[in-house]
């Protein structure tokens, strides 16, 4: 356990997901809040893929009260939560603030908040229903990474024209800042 642990810390810092402060330098987070902490040297040697790999592992799904795997809903949702948070969870019907980065699973990604340089604002409703679930899982502060099946992501149609092939499954690393 104690293996993987150390694993998921490095594939996520290698997914730039700044564990413990965000590109931006805000919404620093105190290492002891944090699920998963990393070295520096360590990120760059994680392959793009591997947290689609965790994810497929069988052996990882656990609870959702066990950090070091990753725990899965009744809609097939996968989550591993990267740091807890302590404000608020936000309900279907709120609008939310966030940092985000999807991508698909191997590795590409296909949109991202932090490249953006400002954090995301969206109704809760408004969006995919695997981010509707799991946003609701996450309290402010939080950050976690969500592996969502194509069934509750862009499905069989994926997005005509742009980055999401049909039925992809998706790899998005969230940061929920505020229930708005």
């Amino acid at each position: 356990m104690k293996k993987f642990f150390k694993y998921a810390a490095v594939v996520a810092a290698s997914l730039s997901l700044g564990l413990t402060s965000c590109k931006s330098g805000e919404n620093k987070e105190a290492e002891s809040d944090s699920v998963v902490s990393v070295e520096e040297e360590t990120v760059a040697a994680a392959p793009s893929d591997s947290l689609a790999a965790i994810f497929a592992d069988e052996s990882k799904k656990a609870d959702a009260s066990t950090d070091s795997t990753y725990a899965v809903t009744e809609s097939g949702l996968k989550y591993l939560t990267v740091t807890k948070g302590t404000g608020k969870s936000p309900v279907a019907t709120d609008n939310v603030t966030v940092h985000y980065e999807g991508r698909l699973t191997d590795g590409t990604v296909f949109d991202s908040s932090y490249q953006r340089g400002e954090p995301a604002q969206f109704p809760l409703n408004a969006v995919i229903p695997g981010w509707t679930e799991g946003l609701q899982l996450m309290k402010e502060g939080g950050k976690t990474i969500f592996y969502i099946p194509s069934k509750i992501g862009y499905g069989e149609m994926g997005t005509p024209g742009g980055p999401i092939p049909p039925n992809a499954d998706l790899i998005f690393t969230v940061e929920l800042i505020k229930v708005n």
